[in-house]
């Protein structure tokens, strides 16, 4: 396999967080203290940002064991060492928003606590108050699935089997779906959320003729799309590419969208499987150690399917996507 291309057997997580200490408290018990685990935050502390925090890129895996892990090539933590999703705090800033920060601790080898992680999921401010009035310790693994899932947006045209393209919120289970690699395929569950389209939640728009899709296609910024090359544009060593979302974005032809809500809508098949979004290929939602949990109770064990098909061979590594003219280069490499 060339080593531009995801390498590890593990599914992956990129998140932006800040180290413990770049959120301090000004005002509370913890006076002087930066982030903690649940155990130790205490509700109306107030927190600042320091004046050189800045966010960086937390990578981890999750293996089949259920655990999160840092990733073998990450540049944050020690590759390796297990991670703890503690719990999602909520800051209330003076604009009376709410903003969930989900924490998370990196351990040693001996199980002591090396360091802690916050990752936003909406943008955090310099010189801003954020007040602590939540701590939840049970919907983090939650956070982070919806974080992971891959999702549409409402109004996107799916291709049914009978070639009928379909908005996807009349979409139904036991619909017909043609897929990629096995033809019609009956859906097996329709996930829906609906987040305030912020950070991490809000959509990357992939305007209209970027990859050939025949209208704007929005999706969550984990979303990983299909392209064949039919000339290597961007050296991956290969033809069958998975492209992330947010990895395309040039804020021009493909941007972020914030402000407002957005409904998400997540398909799920016996397998993994490529589908037709406005008419370019995209993936489904993949069952893993990181979005297992947004599922059913009676549907987390029975998908065989997605254990023996996950794609990750096909995804290319972020590096060769950083230029503004990636999204074009990928066009004239799909087109020719």
């Amino acid at each position: 396999m060339s080593p531009q291309m995801h390498n590890s057997a593990l599914p992956s997580q990129r998140l932006p967080v800040y180290q413990a200490d770049m959120l301090r408290v000004i005002n509370g018990a913890n006076l002087g203290d930066g982030l903690s685990y649940s155990e130790e935050m205490v509700p109306d502390d107030t927190y600042v940002l320091t004046s050189e925090a800045e966010p960086h890129s937390l990578l981890l895996e999750a293996d089949d064991k259920g655990q999160f892990l840092i990733a073998g090539d990450a540049t944050l933590g020690s590759p390796g060492a297990r991670v703890f999703l503690d719990c999602v705090a909520t800051f209330m800033p003076p604009s009376g928003d709410t903003i969930e920060v989900l924490v998370l601790v990196e351990v040693d080898e001996d199980g002591n606590i090396a360091e802690i992680y916050g990752a936003p999921l909406a943008p955090l401010a310099h010189k801003t108050e954020y007040s602590l009035v939540g701590v939840d310790r049970d919907i983090a693994v939650t956070r982070l699935a919806q974080l992971a899932c891959v999702s549409f947006t409402r109004g996107t045209r799916i291709t049914t089997a009978t070639g009928e393209q379909k908005p996807i919120e009349d979409l139904r289970v036991g619909d017909r779906v043609l897929t990629r690699d096995d033809g019609p395929q009956e859906l097996r569950w329709i996930g829906h959320s609906t987040q305030r389209a912020m950070g991490e939640f809000a959509p990357i728009v992939i305007t209209a003729g970027t990859l050939n899709n025949t209208n704007d296609l929005k999706v969550s910024p984990e979303h990983r799309l299909f392209i064949y090359q039919r000339h290597d544009q961007i050296g991956a060593g290969r033809s069958e590419l998975l492209v992330k979302a947010r990895h395309l974005v040039n804020g021009d032809t493909v941007f972020v969208q914030e402000g407002g809500f957005v409904d998400y809508f997540q398909l799920m098949f016996d397998s993994h499987q490529i589908i037709f979004a406005e008419g370019i290929s995209a993936e489904t939602m993949q069952i893993d150690t990181r979005t297992r949990a947004v599922l059913p109770q009676d549907m987390k064990e029975d998908l065989p399917g997605h254990e023996r098909r996950r794609h990750h061979e096909y995804e290319v590594h972020e590096s060769l996507l950083d230029r503004p003219d990636a999204a074009a280069l990928l066009k004239r490499a799909s087109s020719k």
